[in-house]
């Protein structure tokens, strides 16, 4: 697998995913398959879904195309994250209840664990359940991040191609090919995404790619050898921003006494666009953030910054960056009732 495969890889994503999603947009219109305004949703008009099909499809069809005999060593990340595709498009037609798409969830990561993915946190057999759970997390982290027109999308694009540059070093060809053809096709899908969005992504969209990346990290980890500094920040920094953007979320939830599982417009891109950030300038900053993330991973899988150091300074600048988020007023403020007395 040489350099050809790749550049072939990214410009089929790219074609393929900005070809099938104004395809996909009016099928969607005709089977009417919208996310309509209400509640929490900033749109104004109903906007349709099914473009995370059109990612997954620019994503893995390249991908098996070029890897050849070497995508065995992803089989269990295309089988999670594709089951992570079709899981979120029946949830996006008709919501599902959280133990259902969790237990779903679950499976998915264990057939990325049984395929051989298993950080090596504390190198004993307790990572198989750590690499289980933090997939799961990681795929309902980047979930959540699916808030704000454009903010996943960008992400995807910067971090993806981050995560693949570091996984052709490490010596993973299959898995900086998937990931050198979810960027692009992340960025296809951009021509459309972008505020004002004219589709959405959709669960099955913003799952399919939470699952892609936590577990390629996870795999490049794998690969990486022994140590705890490696697998934390091997894990931590490709999914920096969605993991950030939860904790703000939950912290923020539970001090206000408000349902942790509930929608809100309390996340980092609401909070940006709170201080005076447009839409666009939002994704931008969530973009140019996991890209700071990725090149600290990229540097640390050159072996220019340790990797204990890089995982420490990237959790005290998500604890800087968690606290203060939650400086930015976002639910409104109850204002005590007034008793009033009548005069006899």
């Amino acid at each position: 697998m040489n350099g050809n495969a790749a550049l072939a890889t990214a410009i089929s994503a790219f074609a393929g995913c900005a070809a099938a999603t104004p395809v996909l947009r009016r099928l969607a219109l005709r089977w009417e398959l919208t996310d309509r305004p209400g509640g929490h949703k900033s749109h104004r008009r109903p906007t349709p879904y099914l473009g995370g099909i059109a990612i997954m499809l620019a994503t893995v069809v390249p991908s098996l195309a070029f890897a050849g005999p070497a995508a065995m060593r992803i089989a269990g990340i295309l089988v999670g994250a594709v089951a992570m595709a079709l899981l979120g498009l029946i949830d996006d037609v008709a919501p599902l209840p959280p133990p259902t798409r969790l237990a779903v969830q679950g499976l998915a990561a264990g057939v990325a664990v049984m395929s051989g993915i298993v950080a090596p946190v504390t190198g004993g057999r307790l990572d198989i359940v750590i690499t289980l759970l933090w997939i799961v997390v990681a795929t309902n982290s980047f979930n959540l991040l699916d808030n704000m027109d454009g903010a996943l999308g960008g992400v995807t694009v910067v971090g993806a191609a981050l995560l693949s540059a570091a996984a052709f070093i490490s010596g993973q060809p299959a898995t900086g090919l998937l990931l050198a053809a979810l960027s692009p096709a992340a960025l296809g899908f951009l021509l459309y995404n972008w505020a004002p969005a004219r589709i959405f992504m959709g669960d099955a969209g913003s799952l399919f790619i939470g699952f892609t990346l936590a577990s390629s990290a996870a795999l490049v980890v794998t690969g990486a050898g022994a140590g705890t500094g490696i697998a934390v920040a091997g894990l931590l920094l490709p999914t920096f921003v969605a993991t950030v953007d939860t904790a703000i979320v939950l912290l923020s939830r539970r001090r206000a006494g408000r349902p942790l599982l509930q929608g809100g417009s309390d996340h980092l891109s609401h909070r940006l666009h709170r201080l005076g950030l447009g839409k666009r300038l939002t994704a931008l900053a969530l973009a140019a953030l996991a890209g700071a993330a990725g090149l600290l991973h990229l540097a640390t899988t050159l072996g220019w910054v340790a990797p204990a150091a890089a995982a420490a300074g990237a959790g005290a600048v998500a604890c800087v960056v968690v606290v203060l988020a939650q400086r930015v007023r976002v639910y409104p403020s109850i204002r005590p009732k007034t008793s009033i007395r009548v005069r006899r």
